[in-house]
């Protein structure tokens, strides 16, 4: 099994993922519409994580100062 790898979960961090995630879309000739889809996908992939792990995902939302163990799988 691949090593976990931490992941930073600060705000500059988030929105360089997001941008470079978008470039990487958009270079790839993704329209605007399409981008739009891919996010819509993964809000709604996200609430259901949500909705799913009751208890354990509010628990997960934790500041990152308070939860360092966050962390993505290589």
């Amino acid at each position: 099994m691949p090593e976990a790898i931490p992941v930073s979960t600060d705000q500059k961090s988030t929105r360089i993922l997001a941008r470079t995630f978008f470039t990487q879309l958009r270079a790839s000739g993704y329209t605007p519409h399409q981008v739009i889809g891919i996010a819509t996908e993964l809000l709604e992939l996200v609430t259901t994580d949500l909705r799913e792990g009751g208890d354990k995902a509010a628990a997960a939302q934790a500041t990152p100062e308070s939860a360092p163990e966050w962390q993505q799988r290589a």
